[in-house]
């Protein structure tokens, strides 16, 4: 699978469970290239993430509800995540 259908994949499973009201998926693996995580073929990635189902949740219980969404893609397709996961009125 390519780096494009990851992002492709991560942004669909997160519409899938969120519905935001937007979302950004950048691939971010090319500035880790010879890291551990890379060589088993897991990549980098930053989402950014606007929903209204996490209201009322700090970040640590939305980084949360983002890796449970994602955990069948951990850690063979997700080495590593970077987050900004906001509600609407945040912005």
């Amino acid at each position: 699978m390519d780096r494009l259908d990851r992002c492709e994949k991560i942004e669909q499973k997160l519409v899938a469970d969120f519905s935001p009201q937007s979302i950004e998926v950048i691939d971010q693996s090319h500035h880790h290239v010879g890291h551990a995580g890379a060589q088993s073929g897991g990549g980098h990635f930053d989402v950014n993430i606007v929903a209204k189902s996490f209201k009322g949740r700090n970040q640590v219980a939305r980084h949360r509800m983002i890796y449970a969404a994602l955990s069948d893609m951990i850690p063979a397709e997700i080495h590593a995540l970077s987050i900004k996961a906001h509600t609407p009125d945040e912005l």
